[in-house]
């Protein structure tokens, strides 16, 4: 049984200020249509401008995870990411009315009450999981980071931090399935080392710390002038705890740091576009890994869809119609018809069959010495192929031409050498309308794509 996309069943409102620019903002989490997946609106801006959350849009992950597009951007966004994937939400509308999310405190507990409170609802639409088949490293040996993804039915995730830190020392974290995110992880807050918050300080940064959404580790001998200088700073009396961080929280899990950079990667993972299926295993990662090895998960989705165009070409099978039924329908003849076969045909989508042979007279003169066949017969080939396609609306197609009104965006990608067996796709991007046909055409010889191209077509009578 397909699982259902879910978005919420009501909008959620959250105030609060941003960690590093400490100016308020207010967020509105509201329900969004199937196949949206997650999207910043930033309503203060000119034309309320969206950023959508997608590993290609990150421009800076040195404190937090920014993302920017359409001349706006959005800071601080792996908490409430985290909140959505590990509540399993699909699709969901983020209006900000400033550059950076809500610490609140430094989790995602806040974000994911107030979404339980909204409530969820399924939508019509099935899921679409990228589901790891194979295992995908990423590794950075300078700082000893590595995570792999490996096949698993579900969401699992093992985390391994080491700062090489006699206070933190090495933790480990894991979930067997993201349903337990809201009980093991959700409360883990954020942290950082005493050094790395005198140095923000200084930087001007963490203007919405207060002391009460991290955890401050003490990882070397603090004096009472320093104390003083941070109490000043935040305005809140301070001490080492025997724990060897900072008495401004009390930790909610012996290995909270673990489990926050868990939370970390959860959220910037999301930056892949769709829900995971796999075992993700990571040894002391941080947001630039996490949004490269996003990256690396979003190529290996690119290269999947790229193979879905791939029709494995049987010389066994029945076609759906042999050049002789093949030249019933269109008026071309030799030399000039470019289709031997079709090998599949629906109301959306064809596919033909080009065998290329070196007698073919055009070898003659192009390129004899080193035979290639030209782009631009690839691309009639495509277009006879579409025209069969198109004039399968007609019941009497012999008395039809095919007439083509535009080609875009046409890419000649590998080259096309006598031997060669091309497979064209042909597939509509919008229903036919008055006879007119915009189709997406792909050639394929084995496994690389040869060509490609975006097609208009128009059926005329030529015939009573």
């Amino acid at each position: 049984m397909n699982v259902k996309q879910r978005t919420i069943q009501s909008e959620v409102q959250i105030s609060g200020v941003g960690l590093h620019t400490g100016h308020p903002v207010n967020i509105s989490i509201k329900p969004a249509p199937e196949n949206h997946w997650y999207k910043f609106q930033r309503v203060d801006l000119e034309g309320k401008p969206l950023v959508n959350v997608d590993a290609d849009n990150v421009t800076d992950t040195s404190r937090g995870t920014t993302i920017s597009q359409n001349g706006a951007s959005v800071s601080t966004i792996e908490h409430l990411m985290a909140a959505l994937v590990g509540l399993q939400l699909d699709n969901i509308l983020i209006e900000i009315d400033g550059p950076e999310v809500p610490i609140l405190d430094g989790s995602s507990a806040i974000f994911v009450e107030k979404l339980h409170e909204a409530g969820f609802v399924d939508q019509d639409a099935d899921r679409e999981y990228f589901e790891v088949a194979s295992n995908i490293h990423y590794n950075e040996p300078e700082r000893q980071v590595e995570i792999v993804a490996m096949p698993l039915d579900g969401y699992r995730l093992t985390c391994m931090i080491d700062f090489n830190s006699p206070v933190l020392g090495s933790q480990h974290a894991s979930i067997s399935n993201i349903t337990e995110f809201h009980k093991e992880i959700a409360s883990s807050r954020t942290f950082c080392f005493l050094h790395e918050l005198e140095m923000l300080v200084q930087q001007n940064l963490v203007k919405g710390g207060d002391l009460s959404n991290a955890i401050v580790i003490v990882d070397k001998e603090i004096g009472k002038e320093e104390l003083s200088k941070l109490e000043h700073v935040f305005n809140k009396k301070v001490e080492v705890a025997s724990e060897g961080i900072l008495d401004n929280v009390q930790l909610r899990h012996l290995n909270e740091p673990a489990r926050h950079k868990l939370l970390d990667m959860i959220g910037d993972l999301a930056l892949v576009g769709r829900p995971i299926k796999g075992h993700i295993m990571a040894a002391r990662p941080g947001h630039a890994a996490n949004v490269a090895f996003a990256k690396r998960i979003k190529a290996q989705i690119k290269k999947e869809r790229s193979r879905k165009h791939i029709k494995t070409y049987d010389p066994n099978m029945t076609p759906v119609y042999d050049t002789v039924q093949i030249m019933k329908v269109l008026p071309h003849r030799q030399p000039f018809l470019m289709v031997d076969k079709i090998l599949e045909l629906s109301e959306r989508h064809v596919v033909g069959l080009k065998n290329v042979t070196m007698n073919e007279d055009l070898f003659m003169g192009h390129f004899p010495g080193s035979p290639v066949f030209p782009g631009v017969l690839q691309i009639e080939a495509m277009a006879q192929t579409g025209g069969i396609l198109v004039l399968n609306t007609v019941p009497d197609p012999e008395n039809w031409l095919t007439l083509f009104l535009k080609i875009e965006n046409a890419k000649f990608k590998n080259q096309v050498r006598p031997g060669d067996t091309v497979i064209f796709t042909c597939e509509l991007l919008e229903p036919i309308r008055r006879g007119i046909a915009r189709m997406k055409g792909v050639g394929m010889v084995g496994e690389k794509i040869v060509s490609e191209a975006e097609l208009m077509a128009q059926i005329v009578r030529v015939k009573d």
